[in-house]
């Protein structure tokens, strides 16, 4: 390897999700003099205030710049059809990478860093993490050889950033699989008490969620950033051309009213502990007994009952028995 020539006030562009593995590769990076800043990539599939809130956390006690990228509906697009596939269930893991990295790309060019890194440990994820996915990855992201992996350096060729000495390959890593015994081990060593426990973190990796999403582009050709988070509240039921949404609790409720389209319906049962319930697609009479007989089956009634609907301002109500639990099986997304 050449001789160590860093470049004054170099700077890397980290991706950071929040995990162990992607706090290990900045303090790693760190520790060989060079300037960090991160980049964290929210959608709505894995995005929430306690993550956020960790992330702001471990940024400050890094004392890393951190920039934040919101993933909008084009993302949508690369989830509906993605070029190399899903994985476990509608995950698509490397074209996900790919478009961080092409965003990433840009971002570095435009502060002048020097080069990228990320917290990707060789064969930790079967899908996206082997050695050939990480080739496509960086291909397909313009960035061949030029993506720096900390954690597994040593088991990967040299990239430009090692090739160049700016930073030193003796004193990154070769970690491989899904044990985690080294980075904790590295934890401790560096100090680092807190950090989360290792999950998938995005939704489309649950099935219950991924088939949602699967019915949700199957009967919709236009997808919103909207329509995903709907998928997040209450139970959802599909009847023909009709989505019908049941709020769980009175927060879902809320919400469930508060995101509701202009042209949707809603129920509630009089007189008893009652849902919040949608109805989205063609008011026929079908669908708007059927949705009113799902809002009764999880409200506190027990026997016929009389539900309103709501369209806009204007109030109408029928009389519905609940439906039975079988049905609603055959209904349920």
């Amino acid at each position: 390897m050449k001789a160590a020539i860093l470049l004054v006030n170099m700077k890397a562009l980290g991706l950071l999700s929040g995990g162990l593995d992607s706090i290990l590769a900045i303090e790693l990076i760190q520790n060989q003099g060079i300037d960090v800043v991160v980049i964290n990539f929210t959608s709505p599939f894995w995005n929430s205030d306690k993550n956020m809130n960790w992330i702001k956390e471990i940024t400050k006690k890094l004392k890393v710049n951190l920039i934040n990228v919101e993933l909008k509906e084009n993302y949508l697009k690369i989830i509906r059809k993605p070029k190399y596939g899903y994985g476990k269930n509608m995950n698509p893991c490397i074209d996900c990478k790919i478009l961080m990295l092409k965003k990433a790309k840009k971002i570095a060019k435009k502060m002048g860093v020097s080069f990228i890194f990320t917290g990707e440990v060789l064969g930790e994820r079967p899908k996206s993490q082997n050695k050939k996915a990480l080739e496509i990855i960086e291909k397909e992201a313009g960035l061949k050889g030029k993506i720096l992996r900390p954690l597994s350096a040593k088991l990967l060729p040299e990239t430009e950033a090692e090739k160049n000495g700016w930073v030193n390959r003796e004193k990154l890593l070769d970690i491989i699989g899904r044990k985690r015994e080294k980075q904790m081990k590295l934890a401790k060593k560096l100090g680092l008490e807190k950090y989360p426990n290792p999950s998938g973190g995005c939704l489309l990796t649950y099935k219950e969620f991924a088939n949602k999403v699967k019915d949700l582009f199957k009967h919709k050709k236009k997808v919103s950033i909207k329509d995903i988070n709907l998928l997040k509240l209450g139970r959802h039921f599909r009847f023909g051309k009709n989505k019908i949404i049941v709020g769980r609790n009175e927060n879902e409720n809320k919400q469930l009213l508060k995101m509701k389209l202009p042209e949707d319906y809603f129920f509630e049962v009089v007189g008893y502990g009652s849902p919040i319930s949608i109805l989205q697609g063609p008011k026929t009479k079908e669908a708007i007994k059927k949705t009113a007989s799902i809002t009764t089956r999880y409200s506190d009634a027990k026997d016929k009952v009389k539900v309103k609907y709501y369209k806009k301002k204007i109030e109408k109500s029928l009389v519905v028995r609940p439906l039975s639990s079988k049905e609603i099986e055959k209904l349920r997304i």
